[in-house]
């Protein structure tokens, strides 16, 4: 008997972008790949696109990139022969928004199960500009599109809660993986350290990694930014930087960082703060963690999952000016930022990449199995 599966992925962000949505497709090609799958990939067009992942093809449709955001595509009627001819036991939807929905109807047609990954808070984003109407219309959009899908997976309990809350039932939760060789204390860089603080060693090292984007709300770090014991190191890059640059003028904006340079970054800082409201999950705190570094965290969304408040880090408001400087205190004592950095690593150390995926693969073994069951008897 054949094990592979064939899997169709539909994914409203693929790489040169690089975000939450395409670090996770790309950790799940990279399983798939490893495992002797077979998949597709279809994703927005974008300038300088890989055509190939992971020895799979990468199928573009035609996109528009909106100021501020990641380049919108648009749904194409050939990507109803893509997927025929692929003929795939399961279509993936990460994160879907008019592509996915798109395929949905698509799969429907072609009585192909799907899955449905639900990561970003579109609606949440939305009602941060103030779009108070956009914000519920976009929620009822978002929910229509995973009620139509054969089951939707969830990174936290908070995110479960919001679908559920929408009226979508078919919800299970699945977690993202990190990388605890790569993201690892050992990488602490003295001379990384020494380039912050110029051998000031009473400064704390305060970081943040992550989209530079104004929904991220990172002005919120001005209390911290204004402490003369403290350095703010930004690693990322958006559309935000020079305003926030311009806000935050004694912050270090060091750029993207990636693979080895972003772990010495993450470990060379003392403590780690991210200050976004609508995180779906928030892959950088868990970084963070793996790192040895206490985290300071909102008290919303995917970081109640993530965070255990007292323990490894803090879960708080983070706009809130008094509570971000008490919980910065706290962690100024650098025997408590030690302790908690022990525990923070042995919080994620066994949410392996391999055995988050491996339960994504028994998700689409239940989906095609179930399938071809009921596909059977009506048949018969």
């Amino acid at each position: 008997m054949n094990d592979s599966l064939r899997v169709a992925v539909v994914t409203e962000s693929f790489l040169p972008q690089v975000n939450g949505v395409t670090n996770s497709v790309l950790r799940v090609l990279e399983t798939l790949s490893a495992k002797g799958h077979e998949a597709m990939v279809i994703a927005p067009d974008s300038e300088n696109a890989p055509s190939t992942y992971a020895g799979f093809r990468v199928k573009r449709v035609p996109s528009l990139a909106v100021k501020g955001l990641l380049p919108v595509g648009f749904p194409q009627r050939s990507m109803e022969p893509l997927i025929e001819g692929f003929n795939p036991d399961v279509i993936h939807l990460a994160s879907p928004f008019f592509l996915g929905k798109y395929a949905t109807r698509i799969a429907q047609r072609l009585s192909i199960p799907t899955l449905s990954i639900y990561q970003t808070d579109v609606a949440g984003f939305a009602r941060h500009y103030g779009l108070s109407i956009a914000h519920s219309q976009l929620t009822n959009w978002v929910a229509n599109i995973h009620k139509q899908t054969d089951r939707t997976l969830a990174p936290s309990s908070w995110s479960c809660e919001q679908l559920q809350s929408s009226g979508v039932d078919n919800v299970a939760l699945w977690q993202r993986g990190v990388d605890s060789v790569k993201f690892n204390p050992d990488k602490r860089s003295a001379d990384l350290r020494n380039s912050f603080i110029a051998n000031d060693t009473g400064k704390i090292i305060v970081g943040y990694v992550g989209r530079l984007a104004n929904e991220k709300r990172i002005e919120d770090l001005a209390p911290l930014h204004d402490r003369s014991d403290v350095q703010l190191v930004i690693v990322g890059d958006g559309p935000a930087r020079q305003k926030l640059e311009r806000a935050l003028p004694r912050a270090l904006f060091v750029g993207y960082k990636s693979n080895e340079d972003l772990a010495a970054h993450y470990a060379s800082f003392d403590i780690f703060v991210h200050t976004g409201k609508h995180e779906t999950f928030c892959q950088s705190i868990q970084e963070s963690l793996a790192s040895g570094v206490a985290v300071i965290a909102p008290n919303s969304g995917g970081p109640l999952d993530l965070v255990q408040h007292g323990r490894t880090g803090f879960l708080l408001d983070t706009s809130n000016a008094s509570d971000l400087v008490a919980a910065f205190e706290l962690l100024s004592d650098s025997h408590t930022r030690e302790l908690m950095g022990i525990t923070a690593r042995q919080s994620v150390i066994n949410r392996t990449w391999e055995k988050v995926n491996n339960q994504l693969i028994d998700h689409y073994r239940e989906l095609s199995t179930a399938h071809s069951t009921s596909h059977t008897e009506a048949v018969a």
